[in-house]
């Protein structure tokens, strides 16, 4: 195999000018660019990226850190990323954090120390650490920091929600609210509960994970204890569609007994039966916008806007009422 002594001395130049050339630091010549060029390519030469990557501390690598591999709206998302970043030329290093902080920030440290060029995450911690001395994006969930960050308006997409659930008829409403310790979280409770204003609705608020088997559970439960529910919001559409599950197994008709709409806008959704009415999420878009605002920073680029909310768009499918009632 070539190495740079090789391209070297069939480029007739010093080692430090190939090593120039192939970091892109300092200097080159054209004749000794051309000549180095016709010698990598005759000697069929590849660089070595990791010994580039510790001399230069710059590489063409990407962390993405998300929350929970196994709710499908996160793979949607990583995709959009990994799609923008191989456009530009990065790759992405992903990286599952199952809701922990302290895995979570094991990430952070090893993927600072490994010379990421950036790193976009969706955080279990509202406060990310302030030390971190590389690009990063915040990605869906905004934390209580400065960083730039992309997200969708969830107070405007919550209040869709409510409107309609109102719209269709639906008089007691249980509200799947997500983790506490969630901006998010709290923007679409916040966003739902704005819609109800002043209106003769009863409403129970109870706190669920975004997890399938959980938001089941607590559905299930629930709606033991509370049978005249004939409505339900999952602030993510996985809760949703374990709320789906728990009607099924209680013998609750959907919709026509009891409606639900999610938050997220997963492909997953319209697979369920009945198919699921949602806030959809633009979720490619947002994928694809932290990538290219974290690569803006990477590049020293002006960041034009620093923080994006994309509207989100309602859905409607089978697990709620087709027509509004005046």
């Amino acid at each position: 195999m070539a190495t740079i002594h090789d391209v070297a001395k069939r480029a007739n130049v010093s080692v430090a000018t190939v090593s120039r050339y192939l970091n892109q630091n300092g200097y080159v010549s054209k004749k000794s660019k051309e000549a180095i060029e016709r010698a990598i390519q005759e000697l069929n030469f590849v660089p070595n990226h990791v010994a580039r990557t510790l001399s230069t501390k710059k590489s063409n690598l990407i962390g993405l850190i998300i929350p929970d591999i196994e709710n499908p709206f996160f793979p949607e998302l990583a995709r959009a990323v990994e799609d923008t970043a191989y456009r530009y030329g990065y790759t992405v290093i992903l990286c599952n954090s199952d809701e922990d902080p302290n895995k979570e920030k094991h990430y952070l440290k090893v993927l600072t120390q490994e010379y990421v060029a950036g790193i976009i995450i969706t955080s279990t911690d509202e406060k990310i650490s302030g030390e971190i001395n590389i690009p990063i994006v915040a990605l869906d969930r905004v934390p209580k920091t400065e960083l730039p960050t992309v997200t969708t308006n969830n107070k405007l997409g919550a209040e869709m929600a409510g409107r309609f659930m109102l719209g269709c008829g639906a008089k007691e409403l249980l509200i799947l609210k997500g983790p506490k310790q969630l901006v998010s979280s709290e923007e679409r409770l916040e966003g739902f509960l704005k819609a109800l204003q002043g209106k003769n609705i009863k409403i129970h608020i109870v706190e669920s994970p975004y997890e399938l088997h959980d938001a089941e559970n607590i559905t299930f439960e629930f709606l033991e204890k509370h049978p005249s529910i004939d409505g339900i919001f999952g602030s993510s559409d996985v809760s949703a569609i374990g709320a789906l599950k728990a009607c099924e197994k209680l013998g609750r008709k959907v919709p026509e007994e009891i409606q639900i709409i999610g938050f997220d806008g997963i492909q997953l959704g319209n697979y369920t039966t009945p198919s699921l009415t949602t806030v959809a999420q633009k979720i490619y878009q947002l994928g694809e916008m932290a990538a290219e605002l974290l690569i803006q920073q990477i590049e020293g680029k002006t960041i034009e806007q620093k923080h994006i909310a994309i509207h989100p768009e309602l859905i409607v499918r089978n697990s709620t009422r087709k027509e509004f009632i005046q």
